[in-house]
């Protein structure tokens, strides 16, 4: 959360000349309401089953680059569906993804104290974000063109 995954993501794919695709976008379009939405009025586990769905349809749909959802590696059936696929994990501290997602409007796993849970969430993921990537990157003092250099760098 915070990482700059679908801004990556767009210029990523713009450099390489294809296509990009969010994951979270698909699971709103699928359900005809904003993340944030389904949260409210679906559930957790409503919106993951939802996201598992989507990773799987872009993996076998699309040859571009995805924007994968913060929560989307958690699921182990995500975790098997990506392996092979080079896998990049936008690395970002504590301080950046606070400032980055400011009060957390629009993140339903914001709501309470954001610095708080941001640092729960960093602190529960970043294990399993790190060992489904293949290539990981800092982020933190970086711009999102910077990221996108180093990401290129790692690829070839």
């Amino acid at each position: 959360m915070g990482a700059g995954k679908t801004t990556v993501a767009t210029l990523l794919a713009a450099r390489l000349g294809v296509g990009v695709r969010d994951t979270d976008a698909d699971v709103e379009t699928v359900a005809g309401k904003p993340v944030s939405e389904i949260f409210v009025d679906d559930g957790e586990s409503a919106f993951r089953a939802l996201e598992r769905d989507a990773v799987a349809a872009a993996l076998r749909e699309h040859d571009g680059i995805l924007s994968l959802g913060g929560g989307a590696v958690l699921d182990p059936q995500t975790q098997a569906a990506l392996d092979g696929h080079p896998v990049v994990f936008l690395r970002v501290g504590l301080a950046d993804a606070v400032k980055r997602v400011g009060l957390g409007t629009g993140r339903p796993l914001l709501l309470g104290n954001v610095r708080a849970r941001v640092k729960q969430l960093l602190d529960e993921r970043t294990p399993i974000y790190e060992s489904v990537a293949t290539i990981v990157v800092d982020t933190d003092g970086r711009t999102p063109d910077e990221v996108a250099d180093r990401i290129l760098q790692e690829l070839s």
